[in-house]
């Protein structure tokens, strides 16, 4: 990955803001080096009976084969919290991505007759032996 796209909504742009999207858009290749493209939104929004603004994050990352969206919600009065939030749900994402690629998530037994994934247990006389 190249370095996440990042878009500005309601807000201009911010070279601290900016670096830390790229420390966990870094962090994120710890757990996929496959990640192809990142595209990451930071939205400012006026918040309906505070002060100031609430803001939010969404990541779009794109893996072979899958394609992952993360939507920050609720959204958050500090955007630092709301990037980590984020960035640690597109994580999860991606680890449930890589089980899956490995075969690491349990297949179930479809059907009654599908013997072809069951574990045979003994009866329980020969296991009292």
């Amino acid at each position: 990955m190249n370095g996440p796209r990042i878009h500005w909504l309601g807000l201009s742009r911010s070279e601290a803001i900016e670096a830390k999207v790229l420390q966990r858009a870094e962090r994120l290749t710890r757990f996929s080096p496959d990640i192809q493209r990142a595209d990451v939104w930071i939205e400012a929004v006026r918040g309906r009976h505070r002060k100031g603004y609430v803001y939010g994050v969404r990541l779009r990352l794109t893996i072979p084969g899958e394609e992952i969206a993360v939507d920050s919600q609720p959204l958050e009065e500090d955007v630092y919290v709301s990037i980590r939030q984020s960035f640690d749900a597109a994580r999860r994402e991606i680890e449930d991505v890589e089980r899956r690629r490995r075969a690491g998530v349990k297949a179930h037994p479809r059907s009654r007759g599908d013997a072809s994934r069951r574990r045979l247990i003994p009866a329980s006389r020969e296991r009292a032996r």
